[in-house]
């Protein structure tokens, strides 16, 4: 996944979950998915805990753990508070 469809399926917005880096749409946080995806649950298991996300909000986690484990900070826009 590169960082342009990274940046479609993850955002930042100050305003919401304190900041911190979610799956877009949703105020479910990447650290929680990684966190799933370290404690063993399955790309399966999670969607069916939150039906709303799809394999490619979980790659998308990943991919964005994985540039962090690169970079300092991964350019993610902030959301516009509207």
């Amino acid at each position: 996944m590169n960082r342009e469809e990274l940046q479609k399926r993850i955002w930042i917005d100050p305003g919401r979950c304190g900041g911190k880096p979610c799956i877009r749409g949703h105020r479910i946080w990447v650290s929680l998915i990684l966190d799933q995806l370290a404690d063993g649950m399955t790309v399966e298991e999670i969607i069916g805990e939150y039906p709303g996300l799809v394999r490619e909000d979980i790659q998308a986690c990943i991919a964005y753990g994985s540039e962090m484990s690169r970079e300092r900070f991964v350019p993610i826009p902030l959301e516009d508070a509207a």
